[in-house]
Order: C-alpha cells, then sequence, then structure tokens
C-alpha cells in the first residue's frame, strides 16, 4: 500500500503545483476526512482510466481565483462554481490532468461538480491537505484533494497483472500499428491570463518558459516522448531528434 500511497501523494502535489492560485499551494499531508466533509456537496470529481482506475475529488474553500481566471468580472454565485468566459471546469482541467499523469498512461473523464461525500466517506482514500503555508498551522485549509485507486487495491497488483499480460498485451497492439497518432513539436509554453490572451494583437511578443537554444519536446498525441532539435529542411521546418525518453521521464 505504500507504493499506492506515495502515487497519491504525487498526485496531489501535481495538482497543487498546476492549479491557477495566486499564491503557491503546499501539501501538508494526509489528514482525516471530516474536514472536508462540510463542503463535500461543492466538490470537482473526475474518474482517471489506465493501469488502475483512481477517483478523484477536488474540494475548495476559496473559489475567488477561478473567477478571475474565467474572465468572470462579477462576484461568486452561492453555493457553486462561477460561470464566465471559460468555464470552472476548464479550468481546473489541467491541473486535474497533471494529478491523473502520476498513475502513468490513461485517460481522464470529464470533471463535474458533485457531492464528494461516499468518495471522503471510503476508507480507502486518501485525503491531502492544501494550504497557501507550508506550515499546518499556517490558518484556513484551503482545500482539499481526494484520492481513491479501485483496481486491484494496490500498484503492485496491477503491475504484477500487467507483466503477466504483456505478451498478449503486445500481439494486440500490432493490430493498430498503422493508425496515425499525431505528432507535435513544442518549442515552450507560458501561462497568461484570459484578459492578456484577450490582448493579444499582431506584433505582440510572448514570452516562453524556455531559453534560446534549449532543446524543443515532441510529444505523441500530447505525450512527451523525446527531446529535438528545430532545423530546416528545403525551406520548411524539421525537428531532429536528439534523445528518446523512456517512460518515467515522459510523464509530466
Amino acid at each position: 500500500m505504500s507504493i499506492t500511497l506515495t502515487l497519491h501523494e504525487s498526485a496531489a502535489e501535481r495538482l497543487a503545483m498546476q492549479l491557477p492560485t495566486p499564491a503557491t499551494l503546499h501539501v501538508s499531508g494526509i489528514v482525516p476526512s471530516q474536514a472536508a466533509a462540510a463542503y463535500a456537496p461543492l466538490a470537482v470529481t473526475a474518474t482517471f482510466v489506465g493501469a488502475v482506475t483512481a477517483d478523484f475529488a477536488l474540494i475548495l474553500t476559496d473559489r475567488s481565483f477561478l473567477a478571475a481566471a474565467g474572465g468572470f468580472s462579477g462576484g461568486t454565485p452561492q453555493g457553486g462554481l462561477p460561470s464566465g468566459v471559460v468555464s470552472a471546469v476548464d479550468i481546473l482541467r489541467p491541473a486535474m490532468e497533471h494529478a491523473a499523469d502520476a498513475f502513468d498512461a490513461g485517460v481522464l473523464g470529464e470533471l463535474r461538480e458533485e457531492d464528494a461525500a461516499g468518495l471522503l466517506s471510503d476508507s480507502e482514500t486518501a485525503v491531502f491537505e492544501l494550504r497557501q503555508s507550508p506550515s499546518p498551522d499556517g490558518g484556513q485549509a484551503f482545500g482539499w484533494f481526494a484520492v481513491r485507486v479501485r483496481e486491484h487495491g494496490t500498484v503492485q497488483d496491477t503491475a504484477a497483472a500487467r507483466n503477466t499480460h504483456s505478451g498478449a498485451v503486445s500481439a494486440r497492439l500490432g493490430l493498430i500499428s498503422n493508425v496515425e497518432m499525431a505528432l507535435t513539436v513544442e518549442i515552450g509554453r507560458t501561462r497568461m491570463s484570459v484578459r492578456d490572451a484577450l490582448a493579444l494583437e499582431p506584433g505582440k511578443v510572448i514570452e516562453l518558459d524556455r531559453s534560446a537554444g534549449a532543446p524543443a519536446d515532441v510529444l505523441l498525441n500530447g505525450r512527451l516522448i523525446a527531446h529535438g532539435e528545430v532545423v530546416v529542411v528545403d525551406q520548411d521546418y524539421a525537428v531532429r531528434i536528439t534523445r528518446i525518453l523512456d517512460v518515467a521521464e515522459g510523464i509530466y
């Protein structure tokens, strides 16, 4: 169970890192679910299906940052998520997907706002407290992130099952070897508010999170698989692969 809980904590850390809050959030550790129970009807939930099946619930005590990130100019609606130019679940989805990446390849289902009391009451659920201060005494919790793995109970069992059936899986993969997939080359990223995005115009320079000369990322269907350098071939852009990543390195 320790390996499972390590992945639970990794998922919580990834979520805290990606949430678009004004201040950096910190995961203070596993806590009893009673504190989050009062906010359970306002949770945002999702299910991840992959090598394991996991249920997530994000419970927030302060939703004002969602209104700002979504371009909503009014106050936060009573008892629910704010609605703006960009929906709240769309704002939260990148953070939830980043959390799901801790469990390897798979698909994160639709985000829903619903009561998470059932998930919080399950003894198999790990609940992590999110705070704006790394100290557990740093005031009221900003929220909680609940994770429950439902398939096989532990990641160790899942890994054993995966190895047992690896030959059959390899044979089945041969049936889809001709399926086309999207290959993307990414030279950098940045984050901006909806206000800044709406203010874009020709001639505007956007600074990316990567220095000049740094390798570009090569993504297959959105998953990082290699690094490379951008070159020009017959007046067309191309990428020269410099490094192929293994599965662990490709998770981000």
